[in-house]
């Protein structure tokens, strides 16, 4: 069936008229990138995109991206106009509290959002994620006989997503593995927001993407043939590059007053709406669609059902031939996790004295043997972070079965890939380095915070224990940035039992991301609690690490490295001290209020709090009377220990902390 141009153009402008009234009334939004896209918009969700609006979620589709999240009228329009569960109050509602259509598209808002894209450039590494993921799962269920993972991932990006950084990263990537699934459109329309493209930038960007590893092609993107030509091009490749179409479009295309220019971007445009409505063909009646490309969209959702159909036939009869594979796939979707985790994981010698980040990797192994489809990650740090699942293979071009994958130097892209890794749905991203290099991931991690993705983080060298490597590589504020953080938990276990119960922890947590911060020194065994009383205590987030056994007088509490300096100090301090392990604030907090009096009586208030960071966030259980021992500057270069001493971070200062309250 060829395209039907002169409904699709229809179509096209009845798009526009919903994203200039969406915007006229919100008094908010772009106009620029949903006028100028509209007959892309066509193409794809009239014509070329595999999808089923009535199954949003199914796991044969072809993905749609949108990376510049701002034009988020531009899809809310097609998927209204697809049929997807988005009826016309909530075009109406653009923009307002508690609607389906908020300012920039957010996963699990609305049916038909993919990924939650706000700032620039995050949805081209989530579709380079997005596509890896794919190929994966084709490697893992495809079979001779039938193909159920057979899609594209296709990203519409503009030049605020091509100059950030980030989308360098992910590109370079997908360019150097062979993502060939992934369809880069590039909506060159020549603006940025304060002005026009050239005043920031002169590179020939499709010779950047060229030396990636990409095919380019360059089209006007407002002619629909040459568009739908391009996609057909870059989906039949078999080269093994991923594909770029960079599509010249007029931005803001029907508002003639500000049509290629940097106002278009906003919503300059909108005070001559109502003349363009009219230069469009539309009528005085606001929001219209007409009945003829109603009927249009409603047959095309009934073919777009049919070719479902008959996916589902032939993915029936891989289920009955493939029984194994079936029910790992269904494994995965639901994301299931062993309840025996815990059991799985070996208990270490009660006289070991490792770093967490070597106990990580003991533990991963048979974490990963529990999990076929958890991935692990490193920004080319395997080496120190030791997160390497043995025996599971690398993921290259050759080898997508792979589940230990080499980031490289990419920290941003590492982290913004996994997010695209559990956007996708059937694969559990974990990622690793060093824990300072967290504020280069930092955009990524909120964002899966956010979305309420399962993703880990394993980072290590969590302190100014880091020693030798000096200040630019000791972190003392990044735990603290990284627990306000909200839906983030950040777990910094104390000993490799404590070790053992954060990753199965963050195995269990299906609800958000959980970051493990992990020493590079080696830590004692903390066996004044038994291993199960540790393993199962970092899962409620704080617990009695050690009891006192005379009447309760004093609270000491810590975590992570210095939590051993808290028990040292309580053999000094009588009978009546009792320590407190805190390696999750946020999961701390999640419990009852009468588990958590239980671990920290009202009625105590002699508390002191010791961690080699900075010291604000301890107040809210150490209270105004207690004592936080930390520090408010940078670290420096030297052993370990000799660091951890110069700023005083010890047993002696505890002791002393404590007498003085």
């Amino acid at each position: 069936m060829s395209l039907n141009l002169e409904i699709l153009s229809r179509a096209a402008d009845q798009a526009r008229g919903l994203c200039m009234d969406a915007v006229q009334a919100s008094k908010s939004g772009h106009l620029g990138l949903p006028l100028g896209c509209a007959e892309m918009g066509a193409v794809l969700y009239g014509y070329a995109l595999k999808h089923n609006p009535d199954k949003p979620r199914w796991i044969g589709r072809d993905y749609f991206i949108l990376s510049a999240g701002h034009g988020s009228m531009f899809l809310y329009a097609w998927l209204h106009l697809s049929g997807y569960d988005l009826p016309m109050e909530e075009i109406k509602r653009f923009r307002q509290l508690h609607s389906k259509t908020p300012g920039h598209p957010e996963f699990f808002e609305t049916p038909g959002v993919e990924c939650t894209t706000g700032p620039l450039g995050q949805g081209v590494a989530n579709a380079v994620g997005v596509a890896m993921a794919s190929k994966m799962a084709a490697a893992h269920f495809n079979t001779a006989e039938h193909k159920i993972f057979d899609q594209h991932v296709i990203c519409l990006a503009g030049d605020g997503c091509l100059q950030e950084g980030i989308s360098a990263e992910a590109s370079a990537f997908a360019g150097h593995f062979g993502l060939d699934t992934l369809i880069l459109i590039y909506d060159n329309n020549a603006v940025t927001l304060d002005a026009m493209a050239n005043v920031t930038q002169s590179e020939d960007t499709g010779k950047r993407f060229e030396a990636y590893g990409f095919d380019v092609q360059k089209i006007d993107g407002n002619d629909m043939e040459a568009f739908l030509g391009a996609l057909n091009t870059a989906k039949a490749r078999d080269n093994g590059k991923p594909q770029m179409i960079m599509a010249h479009t007029l931005i803001g295309k029907g508002i003639p007053e500000v049509a290629g220019t940097n106002k278009a971007h906003g919503e300059a445009g909108v005070k001559y709406v109502d003349a363009a409505r009219k230069g469009l063909g539309l009528p005085d009646e606001h929001y219209f669609v007409s009945q003829e490309v109603r009927d249009y969209f409603a047959g095309h959702k009934k073919s777009l059902q049919e070719a479902y159909d008959r996916w589902e036939k032939s993915y029936n009869d891989w289920r009955a031939k493939n029984s194994e594979k079936a029910q790992l796939l269904d494994d995965a979707i639901e994301k299931k996790v062993p309840g025996d985790l815990l059991d799985r994981i070996p208990v270490f010698p009660s006289d070991a004295k490792i770093a967490t980040r070597k106990a990580g990797s003991d533990v991963l192994q048979p974490l990963a043997k529990a999990m076929p489809f958890l991935t692990s990650g490193s920004a080319d740090l395997h080496g120190s972070t030791l997160n390497y699942i043995e025996g599971a293979g690398d993921f290259t071009r050759d080898n997508h079965t792979g589940r230990n994958i080499h980031y490289g130097i990419r920290e941003h892209g590492m982290c913004s890939i996994m997010n695209g890794i559990a956007y996708h749905g059937i694969f559990r991203a974990s990622g690793a380095t060093f824990l300072v290099f967290a504020d280069y991931c930092r955009a990524a991690i909120r964002l899966a915070a956010l979305s309420k993705l399962p993703n880990i983080y394993i980072f290590t060298h969590d302190s100014i224990g880091v020693g030798e490597d000096g200040p630019t590589h000791e972190p003392v504020e990044t735990v603290s940035g990284l627990r306000v953080i909200p839906q983030l938990d950040v777990i910094r276990p104390a000993d490799p039992e404590e070790t053992a119960g954060a990753f199965a922890a963050a195995a269990q947590r299906l609800d958000g991301p959980t970051l493990l911060a992990l020493t590079r020194q080696a830590v004692p065994m903390l066996n004044e609690s038994d291993a199960k009383t540790r393993r199962e205590g970092v899962a409620r987030g704080g617990y009695i690490a050690k009891r006192e056994t005379g009447k309760l007088d004093l609270i000491l509490m810590s975590c992570g490295s210095e939590l051993q300096h808290a028990m040292k100090a309580a053999g000094e301090l009588g009978e009546g001290t009792r320590v407190v392990s805190m390696p999750c604030f946020e999961r701390f907090d999640r419990q009852s209020a009468e588990y958590r009096e239980e671990v920290l009586p009202s009625s105590c208030r002699r508390r002191v709090a010791i961690e080699a960071g900075v010291t604000q966030l301890w107040y809210q259980y150490v209270g105004l009377d207690g004592k936080v021992i930390g520090l408010h500057r940078f670290g420096m270069s030297g052993p370990g220990d000799q660091v951890m001493k110069e700023f005083g971070i010890d047993a002696a200062h505890v002791v002393e902390a404590a007498k003085s309250l």
